[in-house]
């Protein structure tokens, strides 16, 4: 079964190359959300997102990312040049990718949630920040 993933971010460049780095992966892309309301109208259709923090209608990337995996059980990774902002973390949010990363980085992330989601005990990847 084909994985969906939902790009929560503003910067439509950033937008695309995420999206081209995980069409190349196989993963269906629902669709890029560039604020709060785009993003949880898609919400029901995802698999898992990634999340920026602030967006087009201020930092709602937490808010949006604990609504998605509280509401909707998708699993929800953070891409942000200021993972700081998010403290110890969002309730129900897997972790935080740094920006910038590669598409490597963007692969190795996706991998490790695929077989998360499988129940597989597994290292995060480099980059990948998780949670407590």
């Amino acid at each position: 079964m084909k994985r969906r993933a939902l790009i929560v971010e503003d910067e439509i460049l950033v937008a695309l190359d995420i999206e081209n780095a995980l069409r190349e992966l196989g993963i269906e892309v629902v669709g890029i959300a560039a604020d709060s309301q785009s993003a949880l109208s898609m919400a029901a259709d995802v698999d898992f997102a990634l999340v920026d923090i602030n967006l087009r209608d201020g930092q709602t990337g937490p808010m949006i990312g604990r609504t998605l995996a509280r509401d909707y059980g998708v699993s929800v990774i953070f891409v942000t040049a200021n993972p700081s902002l998010l403290g110890d973390g969002v309730e129900g949010t897997m972790g935080v990718l740094t920006k910038p990363f590669s598409d490597q980085g963007i692969s190795a992330t996706v991998s490790y949630i695929t077989m998360r989601d499988a129940a597989r005990d597994v290292s995060p990847p480099p980059g990948l920040h998780l949670f407590n």
